[in-house]
């Protein structure tokens, strides 16, 4: 199990979490940040800084955002674990759940 982030995060990307991140598993795509799957420890520190509630424990994550949790393991698919966001730098682009979201205002 890991940490998702979902929908509420679509172009607003606060970055509240990744100060808290302490192994950088939080990654920025072009509308929203997710969250590799392979490098998050399961630490939840994210979780309570998010301002729109957006990070969910993925045994937790609400039925209506059931396609965010595959969506943060596939963003990863062409990239990998690359070891740290910080150092890998953004996301070429986003899940294709993302980027077929309507633009929020």
């Amino acid at each position: 199990m890991t940490y998702v982030i979902a929908q509420p995060c679509i172009d607003v990307k606060d970055k509240a979490c990744l100060d808290e991140c302490p192994v950088d598993c939080i990654y920025e795509g072009p509308r929203m940040l997710y969250i590799q799957p392979e490098e998050c420890v399961d630490c939840g520190a994210c979780e309570p800084v998010c301002p729109v509630e957006a990070i969910f424990y993925d045994a937790d994550l609400p039925e209506r955002f059931g396609a965010f949790g595959p969506a943060n393991t596939e963003v990863f698919e062409s990239v990998g674990s690359p070891g740290g966001a910080s150092g890998a730098g953004p996301l070429g682009a986003d899940h294709p759940v993302v980027a077929a979201a309507p633009v929020s205002a």
